[in-house]
């Protein structure tokens, strides 16, 4: 099947390479060059634009940075609107606010363009060996038309809801995993400052209720003082962001997201906005003098 895919950052390259290597065929975009000739060098076909992306494919998937990326690219000039065909299947796979998934749904269908949001979980690890989680809102007959794409990208593709569905979802996951990397930060700090070797407390603890997913992806990077970005903490600020702005609008509070956001923007002032977001580390280090993987 000739696919459209717009975005080939950390998470959309894999992706899009994930869909060459299972046969399909491609057409890309993206305003880094490099990343498009990667890709073509792999099998993809390059377009100039968006709107050459959707003249040329009845499938398009955009994997892009925020809201306001996703409105240009789908509505702005030279958009997908521009060149779509009536009928024409948009899957956002982007991380974005709800509303902003359903404002740009309601532009599609007066183009007669189908659209789903689906984000994604699991970072550049998962995206480079196609096991991503996949959570997706719009119609679920649509989902079912592109489930098998999907899951060349995943290991699991979820249908959530209406449009917007899929990230709400995405939101809830974000904070999950933010307040879970600050408490496995917070708990090998304490063991560091006890004397106990926070590598052995990972070691024991692992296997119980306290170990997860989140743990076993974040915390040998701690322990090894790695912020290499699979998942930027600037990213994961603007997931916050839009998590908090969510729950504000449906009147849900969220104490814990509040506080690690304070974190993240600490982190931020200090120059870490690039670094991995298990370098939530870095905040207990500054608070207490003591460094995790000394």
């Amino acid at each position: 099947m000739k696919i459209g895919f717009i975005g080939l950052g950390i998470m959309g390259k894999p992706m899009a390479k994930n869909l060459i290597k299972a046969g399909h065929e491609l057409v890309v975009t993206d305003i880094v060059k490099e990343a498009v000739a990667e890709v073509e060098a792999c099998g993809a076909a390059a377009a100039a634009n968006a709107r050459e992306v959707a003249q040329q494919c009845g499938l398009i998937i955009t994997m892009l940075p925020n809201s306001p990326h996703v409105k240009q690219v789908v509505c702005g000039e030279n958009g997908v609107l521009e060149g779509a065909k009536p009928g024409a299947i948009l899957v956002d796979m982007s991380s974005i606010a709800p509303l902003a998934s359903q404002e740009i749904a309601r532009a599609c269908a007066e183009k007669g363009v189908l659209m789903l949001d689906a984000p994604v979980s699991g970072g550049e690890p998962k995206a480079i060996d196609g096991t991503l989680s996949i959570m997706v809102g719009g119609d679920e007959k649509v989902f079912r038309q592109v489930y098998d794409i999907l899951m060349v990208m995943g290991a699991s593709a979820v249908y959530c809801g209406e449009i917007g569905a899929g990230n709400t979802t995405k939101l809830a996951n974000q904070v999950v995993v933010a307040v879970n990397i600050a408490a496995v930060a917070e708990a090998f700090m304490l063991s560091k400052k006890a004397g106990v070797d926070p590598e052995l407390v990972y070691k024991a603890i692992r296997g119980g209720l306290a170990g997860s997913t989140v743990m076993d992806a974040k915390g040998p990077m701690m322990l090894a003082g790695n912020t290499k970005p699979g998942f930027k903490i600037d990213l994961h600020i603007k997931d916050l962001t839009n998590a908090l702005e969510t729950g504000h609008g449906v009147g849900s509070p969220l104490p814990l997201t509040a506080a690690v956001m304070e974190m993240l923007q600490t982190l931020r002032a200090d120059g870490c906005g690039q670094n991995d977001h298990s370098a939530l580390a870095k905040y207990y280090e500054k608070l207490t003098g003591a460094k995790l993987s000394e």
